[in-house]
């Protein structure tokens, strides 16, 4: 519990220390812009000063600095008017300054970039100087933009690298538990194989070592079935229909008369790429979800249906049903509405049609207090 609780803690320091970081690169981003943006400011002053002193200039007037002002702004757009008529144009596209509506568009820009620069050459006469950002301060106008789509690319790809470590190591677990449990079952039962021989040879009634060899043999499937974990099954072609009878058979025969059940399905063989074993299990932990969501009393029907190329296996019960929000959510581990158990049922179902068998399973219809309907997928083959 510590442990877990540390764990907790140490991950919300670096997710704040990360916000706190990303915080405090954007402010130091707009810091320097509102720096280089004041310097252009600066910059476009002594260009409007520089304008004044030419426009004002006479035959002894050194107009050296005035023009060594003009030919260093080599990026700063710059359109000077004069009752509202363009007069002068600097950094300009010509293609833009020959073309009057494209040049007026282009000052309409410029004119909410910046507040202009009012110059006042004589008294009385004004001429207003309107530029814009440079090439520089665009670029780093649009640099916190781009380093917030890097940090949330960066984001991405470590939360898809967690997951798939998670993932991995979920399986993992899985296949440990699987083969661990089937080692331990392997043990006591291939005691009560012995039992049954030794009743066998002290002539117990046949019908009680009967039953018991039934149950034996339950026991070697769901062993067989827990080793199947975490290795890839084998495939065959094998007709749905018969296999899923089996275990629809089987479990009805263990179940209370108060579950009511119904079998229907085509009467033609439909052949499909399963693993036995695994199908079985996956028919087994269906009926047994919906016998435990009616109490153990209810209806039970379970209906295969062909459809174009592919064949649904329907298990619908009269149990208390599923509200629409929790349709995805009853498939993920630990997930459960039951007081006992650790909801790993459909989690495991899931994992054995979808990765084992490529096929699909999902909620069909549920409706709270009156049942839910279950459907498997598979391609016919």
């Amino acid at each position: 519990m510590q442990f877990s609780e540390r764990k907790n803690t140490t991950r919300w320091i670096i997710i704040f220390s990360s916000f706190l970081i990303i915080s405090l690169i954007l402010w130091n981003t707009y810091t320097f812009f509102q720096i280089f943006k004041n310097e252009e400011r600066l910059k476009m002053n002594l260009w409007a000063s520089a304008q004044k002193t030419l426009i004002n200039a006479g035959e002894n007037t050194d107009v050296e600095l005035p023009l060594q002002i003009f030919s260093n702004n080599t990026s700063i757009p710059i359109i000077l008017t004069e009752h509202d008529s363009i007069i002068n144009t600097v950094n300009i596209d010509e293609q833009i300054v020959i073309n009057e509506q494209k040049a007026a568009s282009f000052l309409f820009d410029l004119k909410n970039e910046n507040d202009p620069i009012v110059i006042e050459y004589v008294p009385g006469k004004f001429q207003k100087l309107y530029y814009g950002n440079s090439a520089l301060l665009n670029k780093l106008k649009y640099y916190p933009i781009a380093l917030l789509l890097i940090i949330v690319l960066f984001a991405a790809l470590v939360y898809y690298f967690y997951r798939s470590t998670k993932i991995a190591t979920q399986n993992k677990l899985w296949a440990g538990m699987a083969k661990e449990t089937a080692h331990q079952i392997g043990t006591p039962l291939s005691s009560l194989i012995g039992w049954v021989e030794i009743l066998k040879a002290d002539n117990v009634e046949e019908s009680t070592t009967l039953e018991i060899e039934k149950d034996i043999d339950r026991l070697l499937t769901i062993t067989d079935r827990f080793s199947k974990i975490g290795s890839e099954p084998i495939l065959e072609k094998k007709d749905i229909v018969e296999e899923t009878l089996q275990s629809y058979n089987y479990l009805q025969s263990r179940f209370s008369r108060q579950i009511e059940f119904t079998f229907k399905s085509p009467e033609t063989p439909i052949y499909v790429m399963i693993n036995p074993t695994l199908h079985s299990w996956t028919i087994e932990n269906l009926v047994k979800n919906a016998i435990d969501a009616m109490k153990g009393r209810g209806k039970l029907a379970l209906e295969i249906q062909l459809e174009n190329h592919s064949v649904k296996i329907n298990v619908s019960d009269s149990g208390n049903g599923i509200q629409k929000n929790q349709f995805k959510s009853v498939f993920e581990p630990g997930f459960t509405t039951k007081k006992r158990g650790w909801g790993l049922g459909l989690s495991l179902t899931k994992r054995i049609v979808e990765e084992y068998h490529k096929g699909a399973i999902k909620v069909l219809h549920s409706e709270v207090g009156k049942g839910t309907t279950m459907q498997i997928s598979y391609k016919v083959k």
